[in-house]
């Protein structure tokens, strides 16, 4: 009957596509993959209904990006165990709508509330003053209103060192062999930075070991302004590619799949961002990961238990494994997996120490000597 019901509600209120869809195969994460499922493992028992639901926030629940990374880590989670669980995709993008559809979750049983991507934060801010019995996963920012923010009892916000995955990538793509790259970021808000100024940092890092000149490794820096996929963002990556681009970070949600369009009709590359994106496009070379599936797994593994860490903020780093790059299915042609293994190894240990200053040009403050970055956009 729950289920029904949510169905029912859902088509009265409009709000569009909720359902369990089989969800992509799961991605090649960083060593935090979630563990294979045990129901016995379960403290919950499983129940009719929905009890563990995800709410999308800027696209649909197959961007290949947050929403499809983190709706993997709740299914592995819960289809194993017979626990209902479900997504609910809001009517629009406000922070109005974000709330009509989580209350929507919790009248139809929901007793987790998985959150995915940093315009959920005023939302949840709100959300677990309105529903103090319910608990929340904002992942990738903390609640916040006004200036303020506070995460209450009944929450936890999941973090990511971006600066880390993203350092991996821009070493990996110089240790390939890559000197002329470029970074597309979606919208200049804090994960996607920390994407683009450890991208150039590990850029810096790759071309002080490998001793190459000044100015040999060059950087096109930008931001799209949107996560979503537009002739835009396809143009302004075709023109990099013609005028000599080799690969381009696409840290930009949807709109990564404008460029992986360009870097096909240009037989160039692309690294993907957040989950491993191989199987979006042959010309995917590897892809700068968070372990948005497992650490939403974790948390609901915690929640299970009877030991949900709410009121704190849990960063996944390399130190956690939480970030990385997808060796097994990486389509590199010289960088090696023992140089994988000793650079992740130096940021695991904190050898490595990566700028965390935040502002949309805070890849011009990074200090590089041999990398020249060209600001465009």
């Amino acid at each position: 009957m729950k289920k029904l019901l949510a169905v029912l509600l859902m088509a009265a209120l409009v709000l569009a596509a909720c359902g369990s869809p089989a969800p992509a195969p799961a991605p090649a994460a960083p060593a935090t993959d979630a563990p294979a499922a045990d129901a016995a493992d379960a403290a919950p028992d499983a129940a009719d209904g929905i009890r563990i639901a995800l709410v999308t926030d800027y696209g649909t629940i197959d961007d290949g990006s947050f929403n499809q990374g983190s709706w993997e880590g709740v299914v592995a989670f819960a289809g194993p165990r017979g626990i209902g669980h479900e997504y609910f995709q809001p009517a629009e993008v406000s922070d109005a709508a974000y709330i009509d559809a989580i209350g929507l979750a919790i009248s139809v049983g929901a007793e987790i509330v998985v959150t995915p991507g940093f315009l959920f934060g005023a939302a949840v801010y709100e959300a677990q003053e309105l529903w103090p019995e319910v608990n929340f996963v904002l992942i990738d920012s903390q609640p916040n209103m006004d200036g303020n923010t506070h995460i209450a009892d009944n929450t936890v916000a999941v973090l990511y060192a971006e600066q880390e995955s993203g350092f991996l990538a821009g070493y990996a793509a110089v240790m390939e062999g890559h000197r002329s790259l470029g970074f597309i970021g979606g919208i200049p808000v804090p994960a996607v930075v920390l994407f683009g100024t450890g991208f150039v940092e590990g850029a810096e890092f790759a071309a002080s070991e490998l001793g190459l000149a000044a100015g040999e490794v060059t950087i096109n820096y930008a931001y799209a302004g949107t996560f979503s996929p537009s002739p835009e963002v396809q143009t302004m990556a075709a023109s990099w590619y013609a005028e000599g681009v080799e690969i381009i970070f696409a840290a930009a949600g949807g709109a990564g799949f404008s460029v992986m369009a360009a870097a096909d009709a240009a037989n160039a590359l692309v690294i993907g961002v957040d989950i491993d994106q191989a199987g979006a496009s042959d010309t995917v070379i590897t892809s700068a990961l968070k372990g948005l599936q497992a650490s939403v797994y974790n948390v609901l593994e915690d929640w299970a238990a009877g030991n949900f860490p709410g009121g704190q903020a849990k960063v996944y780093g390399a130190a956690l494994n939480g970030v990385g790059l997808p060796m097994a299915t990486s389509r590199f042609q010289n960088f090696t997996q023992a140089q994988y293994d000793a650079i992740f190894a130096q940021l695991a240990s904190g050898s490595i120490t990566l700028s965390t200053t935040l502002g949309a040009d805070a890849h011009m403050g990074l200090g590089v000597e041999l990398v020249e970055i060209v600001a465009i956009g």
